[in-house]
């Protein structure tokens, strides 16, 4: 584990250092191995704090809740960058820094330091930039939920079992912030003509019609080659698959919840041909129409694929 500060809490705040013994019971278990904690903490308005590791052999997260800090990084070029109230930080192993609250506004933090064959792959879904690994995610409290419900392991006793559900807390809070980068995406491209947020809603309003990417470029005033390239950018996916999985979700919904024909629904949602409508659905889904129906019936076993 990288080595955690010395420095001395503030009044409210907490660390907890995960004992040597502890650290290899979760890397031998089959329920921790993959993604384990070293340690995690809370510091309140934390005055003075100031860390430098030129050795970083773990994963650091790092939550702003209040306050402002400064992040040191020094390859491939030395760039400092200023921390605010909303931001999370992720500094992967390998990667040298230097952070230090801000010493007129210092910051209040949650942080986990953790390790594991998973910690890499949390990372990548998170689609995080090695060169700026800040994402400001607004101040969400689910995660400062999360983050305390994780920090209950400080009075468990070290015992193995309480780590295995801290293990699986910090599994969510990575995964949950996964689901927040598209959000910052979307207050990003507002500052300017991408608006990813109306080219959604647009794709909602036109769920029954078809849509082409030259439509949905020319909204933005741009190319189709410039728009998909930055709509893949932002989401990590190609506009028209979304598109495609907004119908099909909304196909799912009216299999469900009317008695329509197939064919009926394949027009509700912008097909003529009821049996390409059925190729895309069996596509995404893994299962026709037809079959989806009785197994919400209750009368197809979802196993049968």
């Amino acid at each position: 584990m990288s080595k955690p500060s010395s420095w001395p809490l503030p009044p409210n705040s907490c660390r907890f250092v995960v004992p040597k013994p502890l650290v290899e019971q979760q890397r031998r278990d089959l329920l921790t191995r993959d993604l384990y904690l070293f340690g995690a903490g809370h510091y309140v308005e934390a005055k003075g704090h100031h860390m430098k590791r030129a050795v970083h052999d773990d994963f650091l997260l790092i939550y702003c809740t209040a306050g402002l800090g400064h992040l040191t990084l020094a390859k491939p070029s030395t760039r400092k960058l200023q921390i605010q109230t909303g931001d999370l930080v992720i500094l992967p192993r390998g990667l040298a820094h230097e952070y230090v609250a801000d010493k007129r506004t210092p910051w209040s933090i949650y942080w986990v330091h953790f390790e594991g064959p998973l910690g890499k792959r949390f990372i990548e879904n998170i689609r995080l930039d090695y060169n700026y690994p800040i994402i400001n995610i607004g101040q969400q409290a689910k995660l400062v939920s999360d983050f305390e419900n994780l920090l209950q392991i400080r009075q468990t006793g070290y015992q193995l079992k309480p780590f295995i559900h801290a293990a699986n807390q910090l599994r969510q809070i990575l995964s949950y912030v996964a689901l927040l980068r598209p959000q910052e995406a979307t207050r990003k491209s507002q500052s300017g003509q991408f608006d990813l947020e109306r080219i959604h809603s647009m794709m909602q309003e036109r769920i029954h019609e078809q849509l082409d990417l030259e439509t949905l470029a020319a909204s933005c005033n741009l190319s189709k080659y410039h728009f998909a390239k930055k709509y893949k950018e932002l989401t990590g996916s190609s506009a028209i698959n979304h598109f495609i999985n907004l119908k099909i979700e909304h196909a799912c919904q009216l299999l469900d919840v009317s008695q329509k024909s197939i064919s009926q629904i394949s027009y509700d949602v912008g097909y003529d041909d009821a049996y390409y409508f059925s190729r895309i659905f069996k596509k995404v889904m893994g299962l026709s129409p037809s079959e989806y129906r009785k197994m919400r019936l209750g009368s197809w076993p979802r196993t049968a694929t």
